[in-house]
């Protein structure tokens, strides 16, 4: 399976999921939303990412790509936890 954070600096919510995750054993890769590479990367998922209600993306946005292609989105530690408890 495949990790990637987006996330933003200074953003509590980020920083929670962050936590997690690396009290979690999974490789994360994190994309910081304020560079240009992980603006084009983000792209690649626009249709998977939830929304607010005024159109924006919700972040922090985890996305977890397993090896049948299939996408699952998680936005915070909670969505996290729950998710991973449910593979056992």
């Amino acid at each position: 399976m495949e990790y990637l954070l987006f996330s933003y600096p200074n953003c509590s919510k980020c920083e929670d999921l962050k936590k997690i995750l690396v009290e979690t054993p999974v490789d994360f890769k994190e994309y910081s939303l304020v560079e240009k590479e992980s603006k084009l990367k983000i792209r690649d998922f626009l249709k998977h990412l939830k929304r607010d209600q005024k159109g924006a993306i919700t972040i922090p946005s985890l996305i977890i790509l397993d090896d049948a292609d299939e996408v699952t989105v998680l936005n915070t530690g909670e969505e996290f936890k729950e998710w991973w408890i449910s593979r056992d």
